[in-house]
């Protein structure tokens, strides 16, 4: 093992809520069953930065911190821990580098068999996954991790910085503005302020204002081989009702891949606090519950390619092609299609919008932006639940949170236990009857005029950062004409549509959440007449792989039937159009 140099020892790091567990002598044991004892010395490097495959590390003697290849430590951990990160059971790169401190003996247990341990014991598995989980969310807090070194002014910054922070992705970003530490790095790394955005990945590999494509490939986010692929069943979009279809589509045997345009979650992962979803009576972000659904997925061998957008849909050879990706031509074969690609957020129709767009304004409300803009005032736009819970999350970092609301009333489209909450939170002031009509400031938000549409009184609202949260739009521009969409741009399932067929099935009547064409099924926001909620995103897109084993087992049948009709002669039509016999 490569070494480096031995510092001073240090303590161990006390456990925290539970990312730091110590093991109990039983559990250490069940855990040696699985690999091999490995004697180490100090300096001893178990794993680094950025490596690709790692093993699971239980420490029996001696100990061993986790920190950045710069020298900076996060933990240290000591007999009867265990060293690991979330990307082991992601198969994604881990963020930071294990290294022998006090020589000892550590315990090597191979990731596949981590991955078996935790879904077959269910006490050891639940106090792993947690630790790990944990420990992301720590990374993510610390930002640790890869470096975003842009100007907040620059528009390929915000994406870069909410393309990780929406993939719930450690990183720090540094701020060629304001941040000292930023000359020095360009300098070191031979770059000029005017080439910025660069990502650096494991303090070395720099990425020049890389494509949101380009940094997942870096980041191990993108799974299968480019090309021509093939599968049962592929699901476009991985919010929760794609999430659901992966996970029981491969669970039930069927060779799933899910393509997701931006990160795993959807719009429902931008959610900061999810409190009427069943069995979470705290509530639960939807960061957190699309992560424990993308590892659910991935251990039952569902495949998830993240920034692989959908272009296009056709039939072909009994099922369908779609062409997804950056433009390179990438496609897949499909048996069967289960649409779970939601919806877009919509925009104001106001002037200056774009100009403050992915510097002042935003679409979501996570950690990352509460941090961009804590300490400033901050609009937010809109009167459904997305609004009142981005409100609340918001009201905890700022120091005065507007809420414009054209409705004459929060309960209007809000939940009442969401407007209670607002209404008696000191630092947000709801405007109802109130439109945005205007926008202010110089290179960045500074106000927002307001209009109350009962009185046409207009108030200047003061703000660094908008908020916005009014709907969104069906995303199914790619289905071209394949399928049936109702007025509004939604897929029509069911009942709704027409007896159909593709070509390579006869006509018959759609299946429940079946769209105009055999095997081409709708889930979530994106389908005509859905509840707009998470149960019921997941109720569906568990429910469609039932479907989809319907529609494939028919299939089937169809062609057996016409193979045997062809063997006896029985597939040569008669001048009335009827089957003859020969």
């Amino acid at each position: 093992m490569p070494t480096t140099p031995e510092p001073e020892l240090l303590e161990e790091t006390p456990d925290l809520h539970g990312a730091y567990p110590r093991l109990s002598p039983e559990q250490v044991q069940a855990l040696a069953a699985l690999g091999e004892r490995h004697e180490v010395r100090a300096g001893d490097v178990l794993y680094g930065e950025a490596d690709t495959s790692c093993d699971f590390f239980v420490i029996l003697e001696g100990k061993v911190t986790v920190g950045e290849s710069s020298g900076s430590i996060v933990a240290v951990h000591g007999p009867g821990r265990f060293v690991g990160e979330l990307g082991l059971l992601t198969g994604r790169p881990v963020f930071l580098m294990a290294i022998v401190r006090e020589p000892g003996a550590v315990v090597c247990i191979p990731t596949k068999r981590l991955r078996e341990l935790i879904a077959s014991n269910e006490a050891l598995g639940d106090l792993i996954l947690r630790a790990l989980l944990l420990r992301r969310s720590i990374l993510v807090g610390l930002g640790t991790g890869c470096r975003i070194v842009g100007s907040r002014y620059s528009p390929d910054t915000r994406r870069l910085r909410e393309f990780a922070a929406r993939n719930r992705l450690p990183h720090r970003w540094i701020d060629v503005e304001e941040d000292p530490s930023a000359e020095r790095l360009l300098e070191m790394l031979g770059i000029g302020p005017d080439k910025t955005p660069v990502v650096v990945l494991g303090g070395s590999q720099v990425l020049r204002n890389p494509s949101n494509q380009e940094l997942a490939r870096a980041l191990g986010l993108r799974d299968s081989a480019e090309g021509e692929i093939s599968c049962d069943l592929l699901v476009v979009g991985a919010g929760p009702a794609g999430l659901a279809a992966s996970v029981y589509g491969a669970s039930e045997g069927l060779s799933t891949i899910a393509l997701e345009r931006l990160a795993v979650g959807g719009q429902a992962g931008t959610s900061s606090r999810i409190e009427n979803y069943l069995g979470f009576p705290a509530g639960i972000s939807g960061a957190a519950l699309a992560e424990r659904a993308e590892i659910q997925a991935r251990r039952f061998g569902a495949r998830l390619e993240v920034s692989a957008e959908a272009m296009a849909i056709e039939p072909r050879d009994g099922g369908y092609a779609v062409t997804y990706g950056d433009g390179e031509g990438d496609w897949i074969q499909a048996r069967s299609v289960v649409i779970a690609a939601g919806v877009r957020y919509r925009r104001l129709p106001i002037e200056r919008l774009g100009e403050f767009e992915g510097i002042s304004i935003h679409y979501a409300a996570t950690i990352a932006e509460a941090h961009m803009c804590a300490g400033d005032p901050v609009v937010v736009v809109g009167g459904g639940n997305s609004a009142g819970q981005a409100t609340l999350f918001l009201s905890e970092y700022v120091p005065l949170v507007q809420l414009v609301v054209r409705e004459p009333d929060l309960s209007v489209g809000m939940s009442r236990y969401l407007a209670d909450r607002i209404e008696r939170t000191s630092n947000i002031t709801p405007h109802t009857s109130t439109e945005v009509c205007e926008l202010q400031g110089s290179g960045k938000l500074e106000a927002v005029v307001v209009e109350n549409n009962a009185t046409g009184e207009r108030a200047t609202l003061k703000a660094r950062s908008m908020f916005i949260f009014i709907g969104a739009a069906p995303h199914t521009d790619w289905l071209g004409r394949l399928v049936e969409l109702d007025e509004g741009g939604y897929v029509r399932t069911g009942r709704d549509v027409a007896v159909a067929g593709n070509g390579a099935a006869p006509a018959r009547e759609p299946l429940l959440l079946e769209s105009s064409q055999p095997g081409v099924f709708a889930v979530g926001d994106v389908r005509s007449g859905s509840v707009k909620r998470v149960a019921t995103a997941v109720g569906e897109g568990s429910m469609a792989v039932r479907l989809v084993h319907e529609h494939l087992a028919g299939r089937e049948h169809a062609e057996r039937a016409a193979q045997q009709r062809a063997q006896v002669g029985l597939d040569i039509p008669d001048p009335r159009g009827l089957p003859g016999r020969s």
